[in-house]
């Protein structure tokens, strides 16, 4: 006799990597009203309306991007989230300070409340955002203090504390200018107040690396931590005095790879020392979705080539930064989760990957997304999305 139908959708037969259970083998996943409802070594298929095989392939937690630029149309920087989950399998999109107190409104009602994946952001601890951001122009908006107001944060952050996470700050010299260390010490006040986290980036000295950091407590993050000298977690002579301590202390390394902010000499260094990043982000933005970023999968797989182990790459795409944002509803697979997941092709061969300095290297192995689940059911976007 036919067993009754269950569950919406099931994937089947997939390797199934989930760091938060500690699962890593040949499971079955039953999805059902948007959640996942049984993960398990046999799943009866005639309990599903619609199956994916997934034989051969991996099966992991719908892909968290920590430091994205999604505020597509309204900042020269931004790009379409829907159109970059398709070549990733990103379900969750975390915008990294493209939106300021001033325009945050418009990030809400134009991109966070029309797309059915999940965005979050950290809030521009300046007013404007990311106002002048082009391959022509670099006008840094934590220029001008008078755009950092420390009120105003405040109460854009209480009224959309459902999906900001934290304040986002840029300071050096393109970003802050003679503004120096001030803007992180505004962020210091904002965070403290509170009780959210800051997302720091750190360019050009003035200030350095170290001035920044004393500012930081734990659960902060430090992001660009594979950038090149200077201003680098690594000097020219190795890893900087205090950089340990500090992530012992519980100040967390984020990728946030982007255009000029990802070293392979960095990453190779601080990876065979044993110090992986807390996770793993693209900085996916206008001038960086084309290459050498790309998208958070793209960048997974450099790290993978560079020597860190698949379990652990997909645990800084899923499970770790969602945990750096305090959130555990998403990126896992544990029933009565989020139900987002993303089948994965590893590919072996022979590819070209590029860092922000213009360096390439020869990896052996590729990540590719398959087939995109969201909100339980297959997820499609264009002509060029993934196809189950």
């Amino acid at each position: 006799m036919q067993q009754p139908v269950k569950y919406d959708l099931l994937i089947q037969g997939g390797r199934v990597i989930d760091p938060v259970s500690q699962t890593d083998g040949v499971r079955d996943i039953a999805f059902l009203d948007g959640k996942v409802a049984a993960l398990d070594e046999h799943v009866s298929e005639e309990q599903a309306r619609s199956r994916v095989n997934a034989r051969g392939k991996i099966v992991v937690p719908g892909l968290v991007d920590l430091h994205s630029h999604i505020y597509w149309g309204s900042t020269s920087l931004g790009v379409d989230a829907r159109a970059v989950c398709s070549q990733s399998g990103t379900t969750t999109f975390v915008d990294a300070g493209s939106a300021g107190a001033g325009n945050f409104a418009g990030f809400r009602r134009f991109i966070v409340d029309r797309t059915e994946l999940r965005v979050l952001a950290f809030l521009n601890v300046s007013y404007a955002g990311i106002f002048g951001f082009r391959s022509d122009m670099q006008i840094g908006e934590c220029e001008d203090l008078r755009l950092l107001d420390r009120n105003t944060c405040i109460d854009t952050v209480r009224r959309n504390r459902d999906i900001i996470v934290g304040i986002k700050v840029r300071v050096g010299r393109e970003t802050s200018g003679a503004s120096g260390i001030r803007p992180v010490e505004i962020a210091r006040e904002i965070a403290d107040e509170l009780n959210v986290p800051i997302m720091a980036h750190v360019d050009m000295p003035p200030p350095t690396v170290h001035e920044a950091l004393s500012l930081l407590r734990p659960g902060d993050i430090w992001t660009h931590c594979f950038k090149a000298p200077p201003n680098s977690l690594l000097s020219a002579g190795g890893m900087q005095d205090g950089i340990l301590a500090m992530k012992r202390r519980g100040v967390l390394f984020d990728v946030g790879h982007g255009l000029g902010s990802f070293s392979f000499d960095v990453a190779r260094e601080m990876i065979d020392r044993g110090i992986y990043p807390d996770s793993i982000s693209s900085d996916v933005h206008a001038h960086s979705v084309s290459g050498p970023a790309f998208n958070v999968l793209h960048t997974a797989s450099k790290l993978l080539c560079l020597g860190m182990p698949l379990q652990d790459v997909i645990s800084r795409i899923s499970s770790a930064p969602a945990r750096c944002i305090g959130l555990d509803h998403i990126g896992r697979l544990s029933p009565g989760g989020v139900g987002d997941a993303v089948v994965l092709e590893e590919e072996t061969g022979d590819f070209d990957y590029t860092d922000s300095q213009g360096q390439s290297i020869r990896g052996d192995r590729r990540l590719r997304p398959v087939t995109i689940v969201v909100g339980g059911a297959i997820w499609t976007y264009g002509d060029n999305a993934a196809q189950p």
